[in-house]
């Protein structure tokens, strides 16, 4: 069983994803990074964590190479916009219910790309 099937599938991430952006776009620090049209951001992200965590390659068929350190490099990203980005998700993945060990596991997944994305030293 893949981490994509044990958390749930399509339906699981689509509903990580719509809690998440709400909390995104409130945030003081991240809000401002994102576009006011936030729907293709969304199934973007709904693409890439369907697959980051095993699923269908719904990103890559339609984008290509996730290339994600590259696709964020035009926008100023700290450690405190990766803990924000993480804190968001952590109430996401507690808005949908998900088991606190599964909450665990994908905040930890999440991590490595999240600091990785890190271009500023502020």
């Amino acid at each position: 069983m893949t981490p994509y099937e044990a958390l749930g599938g399509a339906e699981t991430f689509r509903r990580i994803v719509e809690a998440f952006y709400p909390l995104v776009q409130a945030h003081p620090l991240i809000g401002p990074l994102f576009p006011d049209n936030i729907d293709p951001v969304m199934e973007k992200q709904y693409m890439f964590l369907s697959q980051f965590f095993g699923g269908p390659s719904l990103y890559s068929d339609v984008h290509g190479h996730p290339m994600m350190r590259a696709r964020h490099m035009p926008f100023e990203i700290t450690s405190k916009h990766a803990d924000a980005w993480l804190g968001c998700m952590k109430e996401a993945l507690t808005q949908v219910g998900l088991a606190p060990e599964l909450q665990v596991f994908v905040l930890e997944r999440l991590k490595g790309p999240a600091y990785h994305f890190i271009n500023r030293n502020i």
